[in-house]
């Protein structure tokens, strides 16, 4: 490869290339595949036998036999799976039923989907997905675009894991420390100066209660209120609810996802050395998430057949087709994984990590007291380009703690690391190669480009107020202080937004 182009800011073309073409053309697969060429063709020098060898080898073959990225898959078809067992059981129909009894509104449903999203802390993938199929029946017999409950989903899944010490984002952190510091530690005393999480959550509930909407996603609310909850249709295939008379209930929702829930932890702990002496905050540190989840959702897909096939709600046959819908229901956001993660090697082999890494370095010195809003920037631009937030970890988190060793006991070195965990959320966020904001889509079954759309003015508004705030901790360094100051003003421009700037969306008529 021309050896000029390693480390520069050609190393963030492809990704940017990726990015504004999905943006033009609403399309997402010729857009990641357009920025895996590019990235090919730089690292070849213009070579195309070289560039196809990249792509492919390099690429996409080495993302698809990477052990942790087939974990990932295999929890996605699994998941599905599920999904479709409990579709076709009814249950998912039962639950909307029940729910249309006691979530009256939209602003309930909209909370509900709120709760149950900050409640799976475990693992963002398993957020999207199973907030998704829990609250579809809901949100959409309130008449609550598929856009707005991505957005809903996304800003309750990373964002609230981000923030949770039992999670498999804090297991994350842990491992980017360097050797002979605490990360656990380091990650939950992060907590209170992760901006970016705490504002995006305060945000959401504001908005929802406010009954505002401002943006793109002030069109696809009023056009779900009549009747309309997609505007743009999606290109996933939507397992739908069996329209026969089925013997299903709630718990043939509640019994699977719960089980979901107390499998994935327990596959997780299982994974980091629980039962050979562990303790649980160490196994979930040195947890294996794609493994993890893997074994906790084929035990809930056993245990969903066995209760299902016990109870006679569905026969032998009925699950064995449920096998081939989930798998169906899951191949868009599949695709778009393996391109995303294809693209992320053409983004490494191009030397991202070591361009970023330098201009870090030269930021410090005079500064200094705006490292934290300056490290927030970097973050955020270096996630939203490459589309993954524990690869931003991994970049930035070493690099911090080298400017600010954690022994001089500078309060600033924490700061420092919460704001590179928020702008690689806030990043992730916004960007539409990013595997959560892809979960999101496919989690809601909104079409992509529309959940990325109407999702960033919100992601770029509490990503504004997290950014001033980041400047007044470099100086003032009191997380109490920062957090009031923060909260006043995301409040209080959600106000500003109500009276001035939003379109008010209320209670649909009757």
């Amino acid at each position: 490869m021309d050896i000029a182009l390693y480390a520069t800011f050609w190393a963030l073309v492809p990704p940017l290339v990726a990015i504004i073409l999905a943006l033009i053309t609403k399309e997402v697969y010729s857009s990641l595949f357009a920025g895996i060429v590019v990235g090919g063709l730089l690292y070849s020098g213009g070579n195309p036998v070289g560039m196809l060898n990249h792509v492919f080898q390099d690429g996409l073959i080495a993302s698809l036999s990477d052990s942790y990225n087939v974990g990932i898959l295999v929890f996605l078809v699994f998941l599905g799976i599920i999904v479709a067992l409990m579709n076709k059981a009814g249950g998912s129909a039962a639950f909307g039923k029940w729910a249309s009894k006691h979530v009256k509104s939209r602003v309930g449903a909209q909370l509900a989907t709120i709760v149950l999203g900050c409640l799976i802390f475990v693992d963002d993938y398993f957020n999207c997905l199973t907030v998704g199929s829990v609250m579809r029946p809901v949100t959409d017999r309130q008449n609550i675009s598929r856009a707005k409950l991505a957005y809903l989903i996304d800003a309750t899944a990373a964002p609230i894991c981000i923030i949770a010490p039992v999670s498999s984002w804090a297991a994350a952190v842990s491992g980017f420390a360097p050797e002979g510091t605490n990360g656990l530690m380091l990650f939950i005393r992060a907590i209170p100066y992760n901006f970016y999480a705490l504002f995006t959550i305060l945000m959401m509930v504001t908005l929802t209660i406010l009954k505002i909407d401002f943006g793109p996603m002030a069109r696809y609310e009023k056009n779900a209120m009549n009747g309309d909850l997609f505007t743009v249709k999606t290109n996933i295939s939507e397992t739908k609810e069996e329209e026969t008379e089925t013997k299903g209930t709630v718990i043939d929702l509640v019994l699977p996802v719960v089980s979901l829930i107390i499998f994935c932890v327990i596959g997780m702990i299982y994974t980091g050395g629980f039962f050979d002496g562990e303790s649980f905050v160490d196994s979930f540190a040195n947890s294996d998430a794609s493994v993890g989840l893997s074994y906790g959702s084929f035990a809930a897909i056993v245990f969903t057949l066995i209760m299902f096939m016990a109870r006679r709600v569905l026969s032998f046959k009925d699950c064995m087709s449920c096998v081939e819908e989930g798998f169906k229901a899951m191949v868009p956001p599949i695709t778009i994984l393996s391109l995303a993660w294809s693209l992320k090697a053409m983004t490494d082999s191009l030397g991202a990590a070591d361009y970023v890494a330098s201009i870090v370095d030269k930021s410090q010195g005079s500064m200094m007291n705006f490292l934290p809003a300056i490290v927030f920037l970097i973050a955020c631009f270096l996630a939203f380009a490459t589309g993954t937030s524990w690869g931003t970890f991994g970049i930035l988190i070493p690099i911090t703690l080298k400017a600010f060793p954690l022994e001089s006991g500078n309060t600033l070195a924490i700061v420092c690391v919460a704001a590179c965990m928020a702008g690689a959320v806030c990043g992730d966020h916004c960007s539409p190669i990013s595997d959560t904001t892809i979960m999101s889509s496919a989690g809601a079954q909104c079409n992509h480009i529309s959940h990325v759309s109407t999702q960033l003015p919100y992601a770029l508004t509490a990503a504004g107020v997290s950014f001033l705030v980041y400047i007044i901790a470099g100086f003032v360094q009191n997380v109490f202080v920062c957090l009031f100051v923060g909260a006043a003003m995301t409040i209080g421009l959600m106000f500003f937004l109500k009276n001035v700037l939003s379109e008010n969306i209320g209670e649909p008529k009757e």
